[in-house]
């Protein structure tokens, strides 16, 4: 049940927008804030831009009861939709959008493409925390996707940029990603988070009980998510503050194709789901497991195979940029269509 929203809460769409002024800002006038943020990077990974990651993606993962997880498949005609749409409609949706938009721009085009390739694995908990999604369902999808990713991630990549693209009279790319390297990647963003919400929840049931573990510590940790949220989105504009002010026009063209994405996948989900008799806290967790994609590897893929000063990274820098307040206005879009369509008053 939904609780009732507080200050931060209530104006959350102003303090998210406040945030990505404030982080472009930041960039901009002071650069060496930027340098220094970069200072702390062990390889492809952001120290302060991981932490904020793991903050935000703790109290929700915290708050789910892992012994309902198998409820991802009490539904399995909903749980295939969910898969086709997520892994064959997405990657091929995004693919059709860059070579569409991007084929004059070949490098943001192979970035675009890359970032459609896996589904999100870390955001996709808040946004889904925040629509009042079903928590274990976004558990149990969660971990479906990130073993998909780190098996499949590298065959995709080859699919789409070494055969898909000479289809289109578009040059093929090689990418040499081996599995360890994405799970890596998985294991920063999701594994941590997961595993310290595992033990601190049997650890504090155990020694408090269930009573105090709901009344007690979850409302205290609840607040950590928007806050590192918050403190996320400030890192992730300053990183490229400068660029983004100097090269608006590229980030516009970047933009226009993932915003499409966004709206197509949220949409179409949300009515497929609901056809097929989804309730709404599945639908709504559906529908943002579907929208969002996994930046975070994107990213990481990106500077390794073509560098830390590439089109295709700073696509894929570009791409959680452009996702915070579209996710966040399409959480305000579940919410209504929650009242329109599930007939409940929020």
């Amino acid at each position: 049940m939904q609780s009732r929203l507080k200050f931060l809460d209530k104006y959350l769409t102003l303090w998210i927008f406040l945030a990505m002024a404030f982080g472009v800002g930041l960039g901009y006038f002071f650069p060496s804030v930027a340098q220094f943020s970069n200072m702390w990077s062990v390889g492809t990974t952001n120290i302060p831009l991981a932490i904020g990651l793991i903050l935000m993606m703790y109290p929700p993962l915290a708050k789910v009861d892992y012994s309902k997880i198998t409820i991802v498949f009490k539904k399995p005609k909903l749980l295939i939709i969910s898969m086709l749409i997520t892994w064959i409609v997405g990657p091929f949706l995004m693919f059709i959008l860059a070579t569409t938009f991007l084929k004059e721009h070949t490098g943001y085009m192979t970035g675009l493409i890359i970032i459609g390739l896996a589904p999100c694995i870390a955001m996709v908990i808040v946004w889904n925390e925040l629509a009042g999604g079903n928590r274990e369902l976004c558990a149990g999808l969660v971990g479906i996707n990130s073993l998909i990713q780190v098996f499949f991630f590298s065959l995709y990549a080859y699919f789409y940029l070494e055969i898909m693209l000479p289809l289109f009279g578009i040059e093929g790319l090689s990418l040499n990603i081996t599995i360890g390297e994405i799970a890596k990647t998985v294991g920063i963003y999701l594994g941590i988070p997961f595993f310290a919400a595992i033990l601190t929840r049997w650890w504090l049931l155990k020694a408090k009980g269930e009573k105090w573990f709901q009344q007690q510590f979850i409302p205290a940790i609840s607040p950590i998510t928007l806050y590192a949220l918050l403190f996320t989105i400030v890192v992730m504009f300053s990183l490229k503050g400068k660029t983004i002010v100097d090269i608006p026009l590229d980030v516009i063209t970047v933009a226009i194709p993932l915003v499409i994405f966004f709206i197509i996948m949220f949409f179409l989900t949300f009515l497929v789901a609901r056809l097929f008799g989804a309730t709404y806290t599945e639908n709504a967790t559906f529908s943002f497991t579907a929208s969002g994609n996994n930046f975070e590897l994107a990213i990481a893929v990106s500077i390794g195979v073509f560098g830390i000063h590439s089109p295709q990274a700073f696509a894929g820098v570009i791409g959680p940029l452009v996702e915070v307040p579209v996710l966040i206005l399409l959480v305000k879009a579940s919410l209504y269509l929650q009242q329109k369509l599930y007939h409940k008053s929020i």
